[in-house]
């Protein structure tokens, strides 16, 4: 399991295909490129467990570099390309990366660093970086003689603060082939395999495209990257090259629903078999119109870059059991805490923890590693969830996104899911912002498809809309409006943004 065996069996193969332009990178290509990028590493002195780092857009060399890096035993950092200088140079400096490979297209910013840090640049020149490309073209095309399997060392989106730099045990087999836990649960659950045509939607510096990519390179399929998520560009390249599979989230689902009728039934996308979503829990409306549009091909998954837990859901499973994110898939075990550790019965909400095997820690952080246990050294990522009497888990929010209003719980997701299924609404973000009597007040704040409609009009028309499916306390005491959230490239919402400027009193 590893794209070298396939370059030995069908080097020819397409490991990778540029969605915008066709350019294709075979088996045998990328498995040259990848050693002559190890070899670099190594010359550079580089050895097993050491930090690389990348700052790159979504190119077909990404991969070349993160198999390189994973054949010799490295550390792999990838960097958002939406970072600022300053943002960079923390993870730089908190990750001890030793080496940065930045893409010219991010010129600007990479030239702005201050980090001490041997710099090289890729598809073009960066003020102050070497060439990349000439560096590996003096390298042999053959592999280290220490190949030893290496792994990534991802940052998360800092959705709720800054990035954290998640720290996972290295592979405890060496073998650069081994099989991983996620390759397995690809191929056995999700039905990937080497005929796999695999739409990737999302930028690889996050550790789901990235995960699933290179897991899909592991099991000899072909991956159609897209430089970045665009609903109807989604639909033609899915027409284009017959994807049969590939990675959403429900926010792209929610944009391909708002395309016209026309153009949503321009492109053929019967090829599908395999429409794998995550991230956030989706909108059932959505969910259930996807279905019907796509078929039962729509599967889900809920996990996070630490990798301390999965669950899965298949699509038939899902009309069964309407808004749960599936089952414990794996070695690691589902519980349902309360505020005292205790586990709960089915039906209750608390705190969802994994019970497992797999240790991580978030690095140079021993506070919010220690936050993220409990007393039984269990695990969460601060969701908070109940299982059903089947042990489907059904999640309700972020507990750091939980409003209090008048000593009432109200968790935000429930209220966007409803709000952003009406037909003026793009996207919509729900916080708790200050109020002298109730402490919060519910905010919903929207972007409407069309800002033209961003008057006292549709406010009156979004608070009918809630009262239609939810309480009065649910019910948004506000509704401002915005041109556009902001929303990271993987479809995460940077709700910390928007609920802090209301509480330094930046929006009146």
């Amino acid at each position: 399991m590893h794209p070298y065996r396939h370059a030995a069996a069908t080097p020819d193969k397409a490991a990778v295909i540029v969605a915008e332009t066709g350019a294709v990178t075979t088996y045998a290509e990328l498995d040259a490129a990848s050693n002559r990028v190890a070899q670099f590493f190594r010359s550079k002195g580089l050895e097993a467990g050491e930090r690389v780092a990348f700052f790159l857009t979504n190119v077909p060399d990404y991969f070349a570099l993160a198999w390189g890096a994973q054949r010799c035993g490295l550390r792999f950092v990838c960097i958002s390309s939406k970072l600022t200088a300053s943002e960079v140079d923390y993870i730089l400096s908190d990750s001890g990366a030793k080496l940065l490979v930045a893409g010219a297209p991010l010129a600007e910013t990479a030239s702005a660093l201050t980090t001490e840090i041997e710099r090289l640049s890729l598809g073009g020149d960066v003020p102050g970086f070497a060439r990349l490309e000439a560096l590996l073209a003096a390298q042999p095309a053959t592999p280290v003689a220490d190949e030893t399997a290496g792994a990534g060392m991802l940052y998360s989106s800092g959705t709720t603060g800054r990035p954290k730099g998640i720290l996972s045990a290295m592979p405890a087999d060496p073998a650069i082939d081994h099989a991983t836990p996620l390759a397995m649960l690809a191929h056995g659950f999700f039905g990937l395999g080497p005929d796999s045509v695999y739409l990737s939607t999302a930028p690889l510096y996050h550790a789901a495209p990235l995960g699933w990519t290179m897991t899909v390179h592991k099991l000899g399929g072909t991956v159609v990257l897209m430089s970045k998520f665009d609903a109807e560009a989604s639909l033609k390249f899915i027409e284009q090259y017959k994807c049969n599979s590939g990675q959403f989230v429900p926010t792209h689902f929610v944009r391909m629903l708002k395309l016209p009728e026309e153009i949503r039934a321009r492109y053929n996308v019967s090829s599908l078999k395999c429409a794998i979503h995550a991230a956030a829990p989706c909108p059932v409306p959505v969910k259930r119109a996807m279905i019907d549009w796509w078929g039962p091909v729509i599967d889900e998954y809920y996990a996070g870059t630490e990798a301390n837990g999965f669950t899965a859901i298949k699509a038939a499973q899902w009309l069964e059991r309407p808004g749960s994110v599936g089952t414990c898939i794996g070695e690691a075990k589902l519980h349902i805490c309360d505020e005292d550790d205790v586990s709960v019965g089915p039906g209750v909400e608390g705190t969802v923890y994994f019970e497992g095997p797999r240790p991580f820690e978030y690095h140079n952080d021993p506070e919010r590693t220690a936050a993220s246990r409990n007393r039984h050294s269990w695990t969460t990522l601060g969701d908070v969830g109940r299982v059903d009497e089947a042990g489907y888990l059904f999640l309700t929010d972020r507990k750091s996104f939980m409003i209090i209003s008048g000593g009432v719980n109200i968790y935000p997701q429930e209220i966007e899911n409803h709000l952003v299924t009406h037909p003026k609404v793009a996207d919509v973000a729900v916080i708790g912002a200050p109020h002298d009597d109730l402490g919060e007040q519910v905010v919903a704040v929207v972007q409407p498809l069309d800002m033209a409609d961003a008057d006292d009009a549709l406010r009156d028309e979004l608070i009918a809309y809630a009262r239609t499916a939810l309480s009065g306390v649910k019910t948004p005491r506000r509704i401002d409006f915005m041109a556009e959230l902001p929303r990271h490239d993987t479809g995460k919402l940077y709700k910390r943004l928007i609920r802090d400027a209301y509480w330094a009193k930046e929006v009146q």
